[in-house]
């Protein structure tokens, strides 16, 4: 890099903002009043740059002796991506948000909505019928439940007329947050004028209708997308203006291209978010909204080929920063991987995915059925859960607290140990639901089955490895030879 280039460079660096907890202790009362429910103000500052708590979680900061106090600490913790919501009420969505470039140096917070398309020109039966798909696709994954979260409405018709009557059907009987489709003024008005209290998404301003857009977001009080299909340069330029003219709430749009410009698209993506967070540049500080509908308006080939390319596409604009989706299929070995993957990506890396302790009481058991132990992993507990279940077994299974830690870890870390198993059995009450001391441990524990049986009084079974070998486990050894 030449002398010029290292100028530039460092200059770039000095915008990056690293927040400590001393920067926000500075700025708290001080007071240790333990109010916020923690032992003194710096934990609570470590918290709140941890992203653990918030700033409304220390009451003082909330009265007018600290009004100043609560103002610079917004300033300060404000991410480099502004948050966007969309929607009404209970069904708003926030998208935006981020503190940083890589999942590994802090949570992402807002999980990036999934928007499927419908289009005006659609026969009312049939865009009934999809809405209702749309709301009814769900899927449980270790406990949560994941589903699209929006719908897209695409003026294809380009009437006024026709637009608003569709954004009246689906806003009847939806809840949805919705996003408006069109280049067209003209029919984005019609459309926002249907729902002026739903805060639709707008879509999208570009360097021919920026200003009418403009005042129709400002009118409407309705984010607005910037669309700039790959050119970055006009991308800040419509920003800066449309931040110039008033709009705030703004979502960037560089294009989604597929097949041979995916890199293109992808480097554009990585480009503005790396601005925005490694060097807080404002106007690259707005969510991003990616397109992988937009692989069927390429070649006609077939279906299936264009289903797969939109899955894979999907799935690496979520890797790389996408905010907000707008997809087109449905089927579901097409949106399940997106789900799953926004769910893993979207999870505290610092925490493990985890269910509460307890007794989890799986079909209709008796006092003298089985009483087996798991920990309290959520992919451990579900997979057992599940396999109960398909089994149609009635059992109670002791969900012993590891922190979220599998069977074999926490045997390893000696977070799963007699002490812990008996402590369970006792805090639980599990004698209360059985005449007999019988347990079945997981037998990826089976080390420790002796010093369980020592500290907990419970003759101990070495239970399958595998949570799928617990029906035949159970049809070979229970009830237990007296």
């Amino acid at each position: 890099m030449n002398e010029l280039g290292s100028q530039q460079e460092n200059k770039r660096k000095k915008n990056i903002r690293e927040i400590s907890p001393i920067d926000v202790y500075k700025l708290l009362p001080k007071t240790n009043c333990c109010a916020c429910r923690e032992s003194n103000c710096m934990a609570f500052a470590t918290r709140v740059v941890n992203g653990e708590l918030t700033i409304v979680d220390c009451p003082p900061l909330l009265t007018d002796e600290y009004r100043d106090m609560l103002g610079e600490l917004t300033a300060l913790l404000t991410p480099p991506v502004r948050v966007v919501t969309f929607g009404e009420g209970e069904y708003s969505i926030a998208i935006g948000g981020k503190y940083v470039l890589h999942r590994h140096e802090f949570t992402y917070h807002n999980p990036s909505p999934i928007a499927i398309d419908v289009h005006d020109l659609m026969p009312e039966d049939e865009l009934l019928e999809r809405v209702r798909q749309i709301e009814r696709f769900s899927y449980n994954y270790i406990g949560r439940a994941l589903a699209p979260d929006a719908i897209a409405i695409r003026s294809t018709s380009h009437d006024p007329a026709v637009f608003r009557q569709t954004v009246k059907k689906i806003a009847g009987i939806s809840k949805y947050p919705l996003i408006l489709c069109s280049f067209d003024p003209a029919v984005m008005e019609a459309g926002l004028s249907e729902i002026p209290s739903r805060h639709p998404l707008m879509y999208a301003a570009t360097s021919e209708n920026w200003r009418s857009m403009a005042d129709l977001s400002l009118k409407y009080n309705a984010p607005l997308t910037v669309f700039a299909p790959d050119d970055l340069s006009l991308l800040r330029t419509l920003t800066k203006t449309l931040i110039e003219s008033g709009v705030l709430d703004l979502v960037l749009d560089p294009g989604t291209f597929t097949e041979n410009k995916l890199s293109s698209t992808i480097s554009n993506f990585s480009l503005i978010r790396t601005e925005a967070c490694r060097y807080n540049d404002k106007l690259f500080g707005f969510p991003l909204l990616g397109v992988p509908f937009a692989v069927w308006a390429g070649e006609e080939i077939s279906e299936d080929v264009l289903k797969w390319r939109e899955a894979i596409t999907a799935s690496m604009l979520l890797s790389r920063y996408a905010d907000l989706l707008i997809m087109h299929s449905i089927d579901g070995w097409v949106l399940l991987p997106q789900l799953i993957w926004r769910f893993n990506l979207y999870t505290d890396p610092r925490k493990p995915v985890s269910v509460d302790g307890g007794v989890k009481i799986l079909g209709n058991p008796d006092r003298a059925s089985p009483v087996l132990v798991t920990t309290n992993y959520a992919l451990t507990y579900f997979t057992v859960e599940s396999d109960i279940k398909a089994a149609n077994l009635n059992c109670y299974l002791v969900i012993i607290d590891t922190g979220g830690l599998s069977v074999e870890s926490a045997v390893a870390g000696r977070i799963l140990t007699a002490e812990s198993i008996a402590t369970a059995l006792t805090e639980y009450k599990v004698k209360s639901f059985v005449d007999h001391t019988t347990l079945i441990i997981p037998g990826l524990a089976a080390r420790i089955s002796g010093e369980t049986e020592e500290a907990t009084g419970w003759h101990i079974l070495v239970g399958p490895k595998d949570s799928s070998g617990i029906s035949k486990y159970l049809h070979d050894r229970w009830p237990p030879e007296a």
